[in-house]
C-alpha cells in the first residue's frame, strides 16, 4: 500500500470514529426521555381539561430542557432542566386528577343538596296541605255541631224532648208516652216528626257514637220491663237507621226500671221514668 493510500485509510477511519462518537453523544438523556413521556401523558390525560395552566408550564419547561440538550447534550444543566420538566408534567397530571375528583365531589354534593331541597319543599307542601285539610275538617265539624245544636234546641223548645250536657255526652230525653202506646214498642205516628229532627242532628255529627237507652217504671216484672225497654230502644235505633244514620254508630240497651229519675210511687213520677234517652257520646280520650 502506498503512503498516499495509507493516509486515505487513516483519514477515513478517523472520520468514521468521529461520526460514531458524535452520534453517541447526541442521544437524549434518561431524564429528558422521562420528561417527554410524562408530558405526553399529561397532554393526553386530565391536565388538558382540568389543569391547562399547569400543562402549559410543563410544556415551557420541556422546551427549555430540549434547548439545553441541543446546546450542551451532556451538561448537568441539560439534565437539571429535563428533571424540572419531568416534575412539572407529573405535577400537572396529579393536580388535574385532584381537580377532577373535587369537581365530582362538588357535583355529588350539589345533587344531594338539590334532592334535599326538593324533599324539604315537598314535605313542606304536604304539611301545608295537611294543615289546610285539618282546618277545613275543623270548620266543617264546627259547622255541623252548631247545626246539630240548633236542631236540638228547636226540638227542646217544642217540648218534644229535654236536652242536656253530661260527662258522657249530649243526652236527649224523650217521654215514653210521646213515642209509644202503653206497654208497646211500636213507634206512634206522631213520634216520627220528633225523632226525625233528632235524626237530622245525628247525621250532622257523623263522627259521634250514639247510645240509645230504653227506661221503664217499676210496675210489672223485671224480665218484662227489661225486654220492653230493649225493644223500644231497638225501635228508635231502627228509625234512625232508616233516616240515614249509620248502623255501626248506634248501640241500643234496655235499662228497665233500674235508673229512675222520679218517684215510682206517683203516676207523674212513673210517667217521667218511662222514657228513651239518646246519648250523643263524647269522643274517647286518645
Amino acid at each position: 500500500m502506498t503512503l498516499t493510500n495509507m493516509h486515505r485509510v487513516c483519514a477515513g477511519l478517523l472520520l468514521a470514529t468521529g461520526l460514531a462518537a458524535g452520534c453517541a453523544t447526541t442521544q437524549p438523556s434518561k431524564e429528558l426521555l422521562d420528561a417527554r413521556d410524562a408530558y405526553s401523558r399529561s397532554e393526553h390525560g386530565k391536565a388538558r381539561t382540568y389543569n391547562p395552566a399547569a400543562l402549559h408550564e410543563a410544556k415551557v419547561a420541556l422546551d427549555k430542557a430540549e434547548n439545553a440538550f441541543e446546546n450542551d447534550p451532556g451538561s448537568e444543566t441539560a439534565r437539571d432542566e429535563a428533571y424540572i420538566a419531568l416534575r412539572r408534567a407529573e405535577r400537572a397530571e396529579i393536580e388535574a386528577s385532584t381537580m377532577a375528583w373535587q369537581q365530582r365531589q362538588e357535583k355529588a354534593r350539589s345533587a344531594a343538596n338539590q334532592a334535599q331541597a326538593k324533599g324539604l319543599a315537598k314535605a313542606e307542601s304536604e304539611l301545608q296541605k295537611t294543615k289546610q285539610q285539618l282546618e277545613q275538617e275543623k270548620t266543617a265539624r264546627e259547622a255541623a255541631e252548631a247545626k246539630a245544636k240548633d236542631t236540638l234546641a228547636k226540638l227542646a223548645a217544642a217540648n218534644a224532648a229535654a236536652v242536656k250536657e253530661e260527662p258522657r255526652g249530649t243526652v236527649i230525653t224523650m217521654a215514653g208516652n210521646v213515642l209509644f202506646a202503653s206497654n208497646k214498642s211500636e213507634l206512634l205516628p206522631g213520634a216520627q216528626q220528633s225523632l226525625g229532627q233528632v235524626a237530622e242532628a245525628l247525621r250532622d255529627q257523623d263522627d259521634k257514637k250514639i247510645l240509645i237507652e230504653g227506661h221503664t217504671d217499676s210496675r210489672g216484672s223485671q224480665a218484662t220491663n227489661m225486654a220492653l225497654s230493649k225493644a223500644r230502644a231497638d225501635a228508635v235505633g231502627a228509625f234512625f237507621t232508616s233516616r240515614g244514620v249509620a248502623t255501626e254508630r248506634i248501640t241500643t240497651v234496655g235499662v228497665g226500671p233500674s235508673r229512675p229519675i222520679a218517684d215510682n210511687a206517683t203516676a207523674e213520677g212513673r210517667a217521667n221514668n218511662r222514657r228513651v234517652e239518646i246519648v250523643i257520646q263524647n269522643d274517647e280520650p286518645k
